[in-house]
């Protein structure tokens, strides 16, 4: 018998701004927040989840540690459960549900969590823009003689993107008033009040919001002359500034994941199926044109065309990203990040797989829709694609 790997069910936190609102919660108590109300919307046996997987991009200081298992246990889940971190950059939440996903086929795990969290509050951050003084670290003489020391930062390799598609700055700024459009209208209409779970707001100075239930990085509306107005930050005659790049964030999110037929038994009603999952990689200087190949990849796997989809969530890190994913495949602009993305929401870096996954399949539930695709780009080159299809 063919096991199919299922999403049970999926749940957030609202994205928060950094040094916001979500600043104040230490990682591992945020994610901990996350699986306790997954567990418990989905009534799932405890004594029954295999593993916990967690996905997290800047693994050090307060989120080093297998923040999995510090998460897991700090939920109140059993002690016999174990958990296990995974850093694929800005796809880690993503690639935990991978995981989970893969575990569950081949008949090892019927029930697993795959979640994320990152608190770029709470984190040195100056390596990702300054790779002399952090990323070159990690490089490695080798890496760096194969590239001739010229592997940049991701803000340099955006433009470096941008260059090459040819978008210009008034494309970017307009891609990011429709995303904050998007998300302020989707948040008005009530479309992620579901999928978020109850949290007060904890600032690092102690402020509390109780009853946290919005994105805190939204605009209610965007001046198109101060955006325009914006300086380019890595380059004099740039493209790219604050205002046509993903929020840095803090949040967290989780979603079950269960094999069909074991699921159905225990009285669960699986939401989506995943279809097909895959990973590529491409030219690490500029860093973000592997959500293309990844597509492909993972729409060949599942035997479909770009057309079968009727929903894409591709991954907000800078403008380019969506827009040259979007010339490479011709795909129709008003089914690609409908909700708007991290432009406006934010992008809590190894959260935000899971957070598009539970987006996605909130979004082709109201529609009524059957397929969905989420490609996320990743630092040095690489990117994940997962298409689910939306169960009745």
């Amino acid at each position: 018998m063919t096991r199919e790997a299922v999403i049970v069910d999926a749940v957030r936190t609202p994205v928060g701004k950094r040094g916001g609102r979500l600043s104040g919660w230490h990682p591992t108590d945020l994610l901990a927040h996350t699986l306790t109300e997954l567990v418990t919307r989905t009534g799932v046996d405890p004594a029954r989840i295999a593993d916990v997987i967690a996905g997290c991009a800047l693994p050090r200081g307060e989120q080093s540690g297998n923040i999995a298992r510090s998460a897991l246990l700090g939920a109140g889940l059993p002690e016999a459960i174990p958990g296990t971190s995974v850093d694929r950059a800005c796809g880690s939440g993503q690639q935990s549900v991978h995981f989970a996903a893969q575990a569950v086929r081949s008949g090892e795990y019927d029930f697993a969590i795959g979640a994320g969290v990152e608190s770029m509050s709470r984190v040195d951050l100056g390596p990702l823009f300054n790779p002399g003084g952090g990323m070159g670290d990690w490089y490695g003489e080798r890496l760096l003689a194969r590239y001739d020391g010229n592997l940049p930062a991701q803000g340099p390799s955006a433009e470096l993107v941008a260059a090459k598609y040819g978008l210009t700055r008034e494309q970017l700024d307009a891609f990011s008033v429709t995303s904050h459009e998007r998300a302020f209208a989707a948040t008005e209409a009530g479309y992620f009040a579901s999928q978020l779970v109850a949290i007060d707001g904890l600032a690092a100075d102690g402020t509390t919001t109780p009853g946290m239930a919005r994105d805190e990085g939204i605009r209610t509306t965007v001046d198109p002359e101060k955006l325009a107005g914006l300086r380019p930050v890595f380059a004099d005659d740039g493209v790219i500034t604050a205002g046509n790049a993903s929020q840095m964030s803090d949040g967290a999110a989780a979603l079950l994941v269960a094999e069909r037929s074991a699921a159905e038994a225990a009285g669960m009603r699986p939401r989506a199926r995943i279809v097909s999952m895959a990973v590529a990689g491409d030219d690490p200087r500029l860093q973000f044109t592997a959500v293309v190949p990844a597509t492909r990849k993972v729409l060949d796997q599942a035997g479909l065309t770009i057309g079968d989809i009727d929903l894409v969530e591709v991954n907000e890190a800078f403008a380019p990203v969506p827009l040259l994913w979007q010339a490479e495949l011709g795909y129709p602009a008003d089914q690609l990040n409908v909700n708007g993305g991290a432009i406006a929401i934010g992008h809590a870096l190894g959260s935000t797989g899971g957070r598009l996954l539970t987006q996605l399949v909130n979004e082709l539930e109201r529609r009524e829709a059957r397929y969905g695709l989420l490609t996320i780009c990743e630092a040095a080159g690489m990117a994940n694609a997962t298409i689910i299809e939306r169960l009745a």
